[in-house]
């Protein structure tokens, strides 16, 4: 019989701890951690991965919600990883159409801007050559005309013409939920809300184990496995200071802050990469009726677990808009939501954020722990085929080579990217009969891709009866079912994204949710205050 992916799965799996012993253990279940779990499971290793939060808690949900290339990597002259990540969204794309999807990027060209129109038109070229870009998506060169026809809010002042460019877009929470669901089908264990108190040791001074905390009940465990990969992202030190050993990289913690706006207040027609007036570049990407702009670069030494945005953060980007959009009336009290991602990088002397290879590193401590940093969220795929492979090697197995690059996560299963277009428009009007809006049944089938009939199939069952209209009941018990979603900030944040993008459809709903949520899980009087308190607290993080 088929497990779900769900809180009972999750209890089984805690409970069976005792009995079970890993090839793998993971530390870590944002993009990369979860990366790593689909590799090695497909690959025949027995894999646990587990996560103090909930998956994509941290970085994970808190990117620029782009699959892209990296075309400033080019001024650095990293040929390699602009070839590697620009040939990786082409992968996520064919495996995840429903969560990532095309989009002509314009970048404008000023006269004393970062790029001129001959270094653009060189660059873009070798771009989609090192990226290997499809040929009706190669860079396009536009004139100073063509660029104010498409984007008429741009400063005029300076400009010279411009360039476009195919990026893709996604939600990078629900990636990471993809990969997560697809791992689990493989038969990955998965948990959230474990925390890694500490390690345990063999004879030899190698890990041999992990406590863990069940941070939901409170209870401790103890898993055991031959191999242990630290992929905790901003936390990867906290994890190797818990090791017998530290060892001498060192890394650089860097803010990531990004605003959204009504679409209303900067009403534009594509994404722009512009320059901004320190020599960094600022994407401002419209999306679902609102415009978001980011991202900041700057060190980053405080909470891991609730990176806050500064009055500072939101004026250089608003600084960063009205250079650009001198046309705009944009104030601090027009942004409506805001979130703060931390990178972790590779530190590197006399360099500043900004200039720091974003490239991934793995090293091993002499007790073994293997260390993943760095990185884009692009690569993840590339990045978990490294590890894996170097797992492979250490645990002396058969070498089988990885699955994962035409591997269709969960939601994905399309012949074709090409047929996705047409089945939102069949699983909508299935929807619809139900009776949801078009609206509604539009966005379920984008977002949920092949698994939609899973939703679908919800309907039949005996919901609980709550005063919750059915596409939030659907999608809130399927988070439950087979998203593992444990709190409601788990629903709002991280498998919906409507914490950032439709406030005002989370405080209409948030309390139904809880109820629904206190209903289905049996909390007691207290549980559901933590929970109540916990959203509010996501809420005002992001409003802040």
């Amino acid at each position: 019989m088929k497990k779900n992916f769900s809180h009972i799965e999750r209890k089984n799996i805690l409970t069976g701890l005792e009995n079970e012993h890993y090839d793998v253990i993971i530390i870590g279940g944002g993009i990369t951690g979860m990366g790593i779990a689909l590799d090695c499971t497909t690959r025949g290793l027995k894999t646990l991965l587990v996560e103090m939060q909930d998956f994509a808690a941290g970085t994970s949900s808190r990117s620029t919600k782009l699959v892209h290339g990296g075309l400033r990597y080019l001024k650095q002259f990293e040929l390699k990883m602009v070839s590697d990540v620009g040939k990786e969204r082409a992968i996520v794309y064919e495996n995840a159409p429903h969560i990532t999807h095309p989009q002509w990027m314009l970048l404008p060209i000023y006269k004393k801007g970062t790029f001129g129109k001959y270094s653009t038109s060189i660059g873009l070229k070798i771009y989609d050559f090192l990226a290997g870009v499809k040929r009706e998506e190669k860079r396009r060169m536009l004139s100073r005309k063509e660029v104010l026809r498409r984007e008429p809010l741009l400063a005029k002042k300076g400009l010279i013409g411009g360039g476009e460019y195919v990026e893709y877009s996604t939600d990078d929470a629900r990636l990471t939920i993809e990969v997560a669901k697809k791992a689990y089908e493989y038969g990955a264990d998965l948990l959230n809300y474990a925390k890694v108190e500490q390690f345990e040791y063999d004879a030899n001074g190698k890990v041999a184990g992990v406590h863990l905390l069940d941070e939901i009940t409170e209870q401790r465990y103890l898993a055991t496995g031959n191999m242990f990969v630290n992929a905790a992202g901003p936390w990867v030190e906290r994890v190797i200071n818990l090791d017998e050993e530290v060892p001498g990289k060192s890394l650089l913690l860097t803010k990531g802050v990004h605003i959204v706006l009504d679409r209303k207040k900067l009403p534009l027609n594509q994404p722009i990469y512009f320059d901004t007036p320190d020599g960094r570049m600022v994407f401002a990407i419209p999306r679902n009726g609102k415009t978001y702009v980011g991202t900041t670069d700057t060190i980053y030494e405080g909470n891991l677990e609730h990176p806050k945005t500064t009055d500072e953060d939101k004026e250089y980007l608003l600084r960063c808009i009205r250079t650009m959009f001198p046309e705009t009336a944009i104030e601090i009290e027009n942004i409506e939501s805001t979130w703060a991602g931390i990178r972790p990088l590779i530190h590197e002397d006399g360099k500043g954020p900004s200039e720091i290879s974003r490239k991934d590193e793995v090293w091993t401590s002499k007790t073994g722990l293997i260390t993943i940093a760095g990185g884009k969220l692009t690569g993840y795929r590339k990045m978990a085929e490294t590890v894996t492979d170097l797992l492979i090697s250490k645990l002396d197995k058969k070498d089988v080579d990885s699955q994962t690059k035409k591997l269709k996560l969960s939601g994905g299963d399309f012949w074709d990217s090409n047929d996705y277009p047409k089945f939102i428009e069949t699983k909508s009007m299935k929807l619809s009969a139900l009776g949801m809006s078009k609206e509604d049944g539009d966005s379920i089938a984008a977002i949920y891709g092949t698994n939609t009939d899973a939703i679908i199939d919800l309907e039949k069952e005996l919901l609980i009866e709550l005063d919750l209209p059915l596409p939030i009941k659907l999608t809130l018990h399927y988070a439950i079912q087979f998203e593992m979603a444990m709190t409601p900030a788990d629903y709002f944040a991280r498998r919906t994204g409507a914490i950032y993008f439709d406030k005002t459809w989370v405080r209409t709903w948030k309390q139904p949710v809880i109820d629904y949520m206190d209903r289905l899980f049996n909390w007691s009087p207290e549980r559901k205050k933590l929970m109540t308190e916990e959203l509010e607290s996501h809420i005002q993080e992001a409003n802040r």
